[in-house]
């Protein structure tokens, strides 16, 4: 469901180019915290609900007991601001507005429900991390272009750029305000494992719930540990000089795996099956589904490289 624009009679979607007349993020004007962001009660329930008649109101059901919704609401309320007035923030505590909680149907929070024309459009219960907060709200609102990076972004790019301490820093941060979000702490383990500090990654992995224990990307984390365990140093690999054997071949490889050079060292891995299937039991073969489980299933390399690998055997 698309959300009307009052202003202009246009839907408003996640493209900003969809409508020549709907807002885009270049044209929104600056804003302050109390232009946008309203405390819900019985006194203004209906100016909020006839405000949203003119522009979107998303509403923040929460209660001061509850732990997540402490953590939720400082995200909404800065993209409340950088949305800079898409969507107006109503926040209700639900504890002391238990009529207005039972109307709108708040069962547990925190409860996010985006009104527009007076009607329920959409909702999310618990507390979302910024960044799935941004995708869902990009569902109907263009994302400001001048939007800083999430804390999901950050760590990301710290890790694509060396800065391991640095992304396990924001990983731990995000882990304490969302601790059963477990893809932070594999994000964890994978910037611990850059560190050079296997055994506490396999740790932190270890303690997951058995289904995210066992799923892909746990795996795949597992994987790069065992390729820097089993890899040789780069003095070691220096040493190995002009050697063009199956053993010295396969160790380069190894060590530009384990060092993040994944292009080269699949590509190497792959030449080394062609010239010898055999070595060490197939060495060559298993090491790469090793590789794509530590990328992931969707990433290009993994689904580049298993189109030659299938091409290879068959």
């Amino acid at each position: 469901m698309s959300i009307i624009d009052p202003r202009t009679g246009n839907p408003m979607t996640a493209d900003p180019v969809a409508s020549n007349n709907a807002p885009t993020s270049g044209e929104r004007p600056s804003v302050t915290r109390e232009e946008v962001i309203i405390e819900l009660n019985a006194g203004n329930i209906q100016q909020v609900l006839e405000a949203s008649m003119q522009v979107p109101v998303l509403m923040d059901c929460w209660a001061p007991w509850c732990e997540p919704c402490k953590n939720l609401m400082p995200v909404l309320e800065k993209l409340a601001v950088e949305y800079a007035g898409a969507f107006l923030l109503a926040t209700l505590d639900v504890e002391a507005n238990p009529e207005i909680a039972g109307q709108l149907g708040v069962r547990s929070v925190p409860d996010v429900k985006l009104i527009s024309q007076g009607g329920l459009v959409d909702s999310f219960q618990g507390a979302l991390p910024e960044k799935e907060v941004r995708e869902w709200l990009n569902r109907y609102f263009p994302a400001p272009s001048d939007a800083p990076p999430s804390p999901e972004e950050q760590a990301e790019e710290a890790l694509s750029t060396g800065d391991a301490a640095g992304a396990r820093e924001i990983y731990q941060t995000l882990i304490g305000q969302y601790p059963e979000h477990y893809a932070y702490q594999i994000g964890l383990a994978k910037a611990l494992v850059a560190e050079g500090r296997g055994d506490e990654a396999r740790s932190v992995l270890d303690n997951l719930p058995p289904e995210e224990r066992d799923a892909a990307p746990a795996r795949g984390v597992r994987a790069s540990i065992e390729f820097s365990e089993q890899a040789l140093s780069t003095e070691e690999i220096a040493a190995l000089g002009d050697r063009t054997d199956s053993e010295a071949q396969y160790q380069r490889a190894l060590r530009q795996v384990a060092d993040g050079q994944y292009d080269a060292g699949l590509e190497a891995l792959l030449a080394l099956m062609k010239q010898d299937r055999a070595y060490n039991d197939d060495a060559a073969r298993k090491t790469l589904l090793q590789v794509f489980d530590a990328l992931g299933a969707d990433h290009p390399l993994t689904v580049t490289y298993r189109r030659k690998l299938f091409a290879l055997l068959y």
